[in-house]
């Protein structure tokens, strides 16, 4: 990885530091692992910025079955026993890394800061599992928890998605979903997702070496998860594309200003509001992609975990 000059000036001090210290330690590209070594990897390195663990009233271990006859699972967290809100999240990971348990500390700081229950998914990985298998997966997480939701002593009706990047992406196909199928979901919490089909916007172009997230590893993610270049052009993985965005649930997307996704996250926003859909964009300055999870040393994750916060809440009202 790579701090390019041109752009140090418009990085916080933190994330500079950030950078000059993955930059140091010259680990092997995670492009140049095999998916296995990359997850390892991952796993390990994911938690080391975070912010501590906050305690919960529950903790569970879920399981749900998909369409395919197989059982996945997730996680519950939840500050109290109360009836509670829910927010399903997935995953960032370029469909490839990433668990639940890489996305721990997050999960559990929205469900403190908005005090309601998150339930994070263990989607299935490619290259084992190829689009669009993550994306069903999704979708039978989200009609599993509608089914379940008065089972699991969650709220009946205040409910809403939400994921980083490629778990964005999954948060804003699912809301779509929930939209054909006429399911009333409270809103789709998306921090920089993608949702375009090839890469090709400004920012791509920008930051595509370094910043953590360059055009070498989202290249090797998608070859990963959709190796075929015309299936890129379907709305399942660029929502973007889908034909229609009208009366999908309302959005906040939060955004950091120095990302290859950061154009199409407001690209996302635009097609929304266009749609007469209510959004709320963010955008952070001096920050990179994935600083949501360097809450211990960026001011700006734990400002995003707020806003994050604030918009469920408002979403829930009184519930």
């Amino acid at each position: 990885m790579t701090d390019p000059a041109e752009f140090a000036h418009q990085l916080s001090r933190q994330t500079r530091d950030v950078l000059n210290r993955i930059q140091r330690a010259a680990h092997a590209p995670m492009h140049n692992m095999s998916a296995a070594g990359a997850r390892a990897f991952y796993e390990k390195a994911a938690g080391v910025l975070e912010v501590d663990k906050k305690p919960m009233a529950r903790e569970e271990v879920l399981t749900i079955p998909t369409r395919d006859g197989q059982q996945i699972q997730a996680r519950l967290w939840a500050p109290s026993h109360d009836r509670l809100p829910v927010l399903l999240y997935f995953h960032g990971g370029g469909f490839t890394i990433g668990s639940s348990a890489t996305h721990e500390p997050l999960c559990r700081q929205l469900a403190s800061l908005a005090d309601c229950a998150v339930v994070s998914l263990d989607y299935r990985l490619a290259p084992e599992h190829r689009f669009p298998t993550a994306v069903f997966d999704a979708w039978d997480a989200l009609a599993w928890l509608r089914g379940q939701r008065l089972h699991l002593g969650l709220h009946p009706s205040a409910w809403a998605v939400g994921g980083d990047s490629a778990g964005g992406t999954l948060a804003a196909v699912s809301a779509l979903h929930a939209r054909d199928q006429g399911w009333s979901l409270g809103g789709q919490l998306l921090f920089y997702p993608g949702t375009t089909a090839h890469q090709d916007t400004g920012s791509h172009a920008r930051y595509a070496k370094g910043m953590v997230l360059g055009e070498a590893t989202i290249d090797y993610f998608f070859e990963q998860y959709i190796p075929t270049r015309s299936q890129r052009s379907d709305w399942r993985f660029a929502p973007l594309l889908a034909a229609d965005h009208a009366q999908v649930a309302p959005a906040w997307l939060g955004l950091a200003e120095i990302d290859p996704l950061v154009d199409e996250g407001v690209a996302y926003a635009d097609a929304l509001r266009m749609a007469g859909v209510s959004v709320d964009l963010e955008i952070y300055p001096g920050v990179v992609h994935g600083f949501i999870q360097w809450g211990r040393v960026e001011p700006m994750a734990l400002k995003a975990h707020a806003d994050a916060a604030a918009a469920l809440r408002q979403w829930w009202g009184d519930a």
